[in-house]
C-alpha cells in the first residue's frame, strides 16, 4: 500500500484508516521535512516514508530509514517478481 500525499503532517494517519488490513504501508511525499516526533510516530505505526533523495537532508535524524523513489520502486519490483 502506498499513499501519495503532497504533505504528510497529519495526513499520514489517513493511510492507517484507509488500509487497516494491509500490514506494510508507505507514504510518498514531496514535503520537505517533518518533525522527528512525527517520523517516530510513523515508524511506531508501521508506516514507511518515501521521499525524493534530494529531500533526505531536510529530515531530522531518526530511527526511521527514509526510502527514496528508486528504492521504493526496486522494492516493489522485487516483491512482484
Amino acid at each position: 500500500m502506498v499513499g501519495v500525499k503532497t504533505t504528510c503532517k497529519d495526513r499520514w494517519r489517513q493511510v492507517l484508516s484507509e488500509a487497516k488490513r494491509i500490514k506494510e504501508k508507505h507514504i510518498m511525499t514531496v514535503q520537505q521535512g517533518i518533525s522527528k516526533k512525527q517520523l517516530n510516530e510513523m515508524k511506531s505505526a508501521g508506516v514507511q516514508l518515501v521521499v525524493p533523495r534530494d529531500y533526505h537532508g531536510q529530515y531530522p535524524r531518526s530511527d526511521m530509514r527514509l526510502l527514496d523513489i528508486e528504492e521504493f520502486v526496486s522494492l516493489v519490483r522485487k516483491r512482484l517478481a
